[in-house]
């Protein structure tokens, strides 16, 4: 899945909590900061896990901070191992 966040998404600690979530959802991927001030998630790994994650995220710390959620479910690319901030 590819997540698109926007709101106060950037400069609080967004990504590294998203990773730990990811990390404990068995979901690899990764988070990244985008030049409009959104951030990406993209996740793959068992769908069960997938929206689990989405939950973490919608219900913990990080859904204060989110105004917009936009979910787009795409084809697993089979290469991500781990999750990761990219930068």
């Amino acid at each position: 899945m590819r997540v698109r966040y926007e709101g106060r998404v950037q400069g609080v600690g967004f990504r590294f909590r998203a990773r730990s979530a990811a990390a404990a959802r068995r979901a690899s991927g990764f988070v990244r900061n985008e030049p409009d001030g959104s951030v990406t998630l993209e996740a793959e790994g068992p769908k069960a896990d997938l929206l689990a994650l989405l939950r973490d995220i919608r219900t913990g710390p990080l859904g204060a901070h989110v105004l917009r959620e936009t979910v787009t479910w795409i084809r697993p690319s089979g290469h991500a191992d781990g999750f990761e901030i990219r930068f």
